[in-house]
């Protein structure tokens, strides 16, 4: 202590809290277990190989990567979270072969060639999903049913084909077929609720996002329950649109960001060719989220905002 010293300057941060980024991280995966636990129920023990080739694969590629790049490797768990949400949005019937290769691009393409942890533009987990299915479309398609393993469509599929709507407690409790960690929005949910309670998460950018697909799906004269717990929509809202690095920092921007990723959802379900496009929604998203920030940004206290024209000058 510095005797008679009336003011102490040192460099910030000046405000310290227990959370770190490793804990935010593992309660993540605390979050996802629900959604884990009735993946490998419904789908089997595959699933469960599934998603360990996911994430050891995801470790292994991250600790590589950063020797590459001559960084040192910390187990902060978000190589954890990757691996794992990639495996939670693959189909139960994958071969193993397709989580390693998915993860390894995710991690080394999606994460560590923009630097490293913060830094990446896009959402690692669904650069990783995104690859696989332009890669190989054939294999990330095909559908069992849960339990019976029987071949079958998603419900956005059936729907998709004009074979009409899911019952929505099947989709609710996820007694359909789907990828390993979304069929259950229950699961999800209980998941999600957590991370807002412990305020690790916005509750802005699922309700704006999830809220936007029902609002305009209902408008279009679709069902808006139907659309807001089929296919990957709240395993995204919860856990990926909520991303610290790659969506927005304000409350308003989350709001944007949330209401142009459910767009995106509806124009794609509507009038694309494919029946889903929560994955697709979100990276587009994820480019904009510079732009978001920037005119989203609280105003300094004591100055005046320039008008539009004044910045041209």
């Amino acid at each position: 202590m510095i005797p008679n010293a009336k003011l102490l300057v040192s460099p910030s941060p000046h405000l310290k809290d227990r959370v770190s980024v490793r804990r935010i991280m593992f309660t993540v995966v605390l979050a996802l277990m629900p959604a884990t636990a009735c993946g490998v129920y419904l789908f089997g023990l595959h699933a469960l190989w599934v998603i360990l080739v996911s994430v050891l694969s995801a470790l292994v590629s991250e600790f590589l990567g950063y020797r590459a790049m001559g960084k040192r490797f910390t187990m902060d768990g978000s190589a954890v979270i990757t691996g794992l949400l990639l495996a939670l949005c693959l189909p139960p019937t994958v071969p193993l072969w397709m989580p390693a290769v998915g993860s390894s691009f995710a991690i080394l393409v999606g994460k560590c060639a923009f630097g490293g942890l913060g830094q990446n533009l896009f959402n690692p987990a669904l650069v990783g999903r995104a690859f696989l299915t332009l890669s190989w479309p054939s294999l990330m398609t095909r559908w069992v049913s849960p339990l019976e393993g029987v071949s079958t469509a998603t419900p956005l599929g059936t729907w998709k084909s004009g074979g009409g709507y899911t019952s929505t407690w099947d989709l609710f409790l996820g007694n359909v077929a789907g990828c390993i960690g979304e069929t259950s929005a229950l699961a999800i949910l209980l998941g999600g609720t957590l991370l807002i309670a412990l305020r690790y998460i916005d509750w802005r950018t699922p309700l704006s996002y999830i809220g936007t697909v029902g609002l305009l799906m209902l408008l279009l004269g679709e069902d808006p329950l139907f659309h807001m717990l089929a296919g990957g929509l709240f395993l995204g809202a919860f856990f990926m649109a909520t991303d610290y690095v790659t969506t927005p920092l304000t409350g308003r921007g989350r709001v944007i960001f949330g209401v142009g990723a459910g767009l995106l959802v509806v124009v794609i379900r509507m009038y694309g060719g494919m029946p889903e496009g929560v994955t697709y929604s979100i990276l587009i998203m994820n480019a904009f989220t510079p732009l978001i920030d920037r005119y989203t940004r609280p105003r300094v206290y004591g100055t005046v905002r320039r008008k539009w024209w004044e910045r041209k000058k």
